[in-house]
């Protein structure tokens, strides 16, 4: 396993991390779920990624169960949680400073820890002042329930105010932000955030680098019975994933990855790893052969040279590889 820092902190997280959404408390149960994270574990994984809002807090208390349950030393771990979406009550949801603090509280009771590394805000709350959101994640960090905060799905505005709130305010700024990134979502990462990464030091935890699964290539063919596209409650994203464009982009993606001797998902993954800005890559898998596969992504890299990125741009036909800001080197 490789170690990079998150942004511009002294925080090493692994190149390619586990992370529970969809997965636990839906597909899997805990005895799958501690095979699947121990198969991360024995590869070097130290971030395993978690929310509040996944599988209405049970994927919290079956990762908490099984960290305890392995005896794994916490302070080689990086455990996030994500605040946002806690439950019902008109005060259980968003980023008022009573759901993050209360949030935050009732998440490590599931998690059955003093505190988690990353915490971070789930979505936007264009309800709640900036500000306020701000003091409210600097007063988790002052008091020990998390080490560092960031944003998920926030917009490079309101990212950036947030970090000149605290910086004008003496708060603790944002450090990362969690954004979707894979082949056929780009956009945000490579070019809205591009000037964070050096004005302010973000860091990123991306997720869905396989595009749901897409990018996995077995959704060619049609939908297995098994997957994430057929669990009940996740029908939303068939319409998302399965366009037939991108699925005649994978079949050609596959014919690159069968010449370099690896998976699609394989090759998927290592071009996620390509990008410096990238901290860490967050994979999910619900069988543990699934995340062998995912971690020998990492042999990949380095046979992804110049010929072959052009080859995969040619296929995924990126206007942004075209622009001066593509950071993929």
């Amino acid at each position: 396993m490789k170690y990079r820092t998150l942004g511009a902190s002294g925080l090493k997280v692994s190149a390619l991390s586990y992370g529970s959404w969809v997965t636990f408390g839906d597909q899997v149960d805990t005895e799958r779920a501690a095979a699947c994270m121990q198969v991360a574990y024995d590869h070097g994984v130290n971030f395993f990624d978690n929310a509040e809002a996944y599988s209405g807090g049970q994927s919290e208390r079956m990762m908490g169960e099984i960290i305890r349950e392995n005896g794994w030393n916490r302070t080689d771990l990086v455990v996030s949680t994500k605040i946002f979406w806690g439950g019902e009550g008109p005060n259980d949801r968003g980023l008022s400073r009573k759901h993050v603090v209360e949030g935050t509280v009732a998440a490590l009771e599931r998690l059955r820890m003093d505190y988690v590394d990353l915490v971070f805000c789930h979505r936007p709350d264009l309800e709640t002042p900036i500000e306020e959101t701000v003091r409210a994640m600097s007063y988790l960090v002052d008091h020990g329930y998390a080490f560092y905060w960031g944003t998920s799905e926030w917009s490079a505005q309101q990212i950036r105010h947030a970090h000149e709130v605290a910086c004008r305010e003496h708060l603790v700024p944002p450090t990362m932000e969690q954004p979707q990134y894979n082949m056929f979502h780009r956009e945000r990462v490579e070019r809205e955030y591009a000037p964070l990464y050096e004005d302010i030091g973000l860091g990123t935890t991306t997720w869905s680098p396989l595009a749901s699964g897409l990018l996995t290539g077995k959704y060619n063919d049609g939908i297995p019975a098994n997957s994430r596209l057929a669990t009940e409650g996740y029908e939303w994203l068939q319409d998302q994933v399965l366009v037939d464009e991108r699925l005649d982009k994978v079949r050609q993606l596959s014919e690159v990855a069968e010449e370099l001797d690896c998976t699609t998902a394989q090759l998927a993954l290592a071009w996620c790893l390509l990008n410096d800005d990238v901290s860490t890559v967050i994979t999910g898998a619900s069988k543990p052969h699934q995340v062998q596969e995912n971690m020998q992504a990492l042999d990949v890299v380095d046979q992804i040279d110049a010929e072959v990125q052009t080859r995969i741009e040619s296929i995924l036909d990126s206007e942004l590889a075209k622009r001066p800001n593509f950071r993929h080197q």
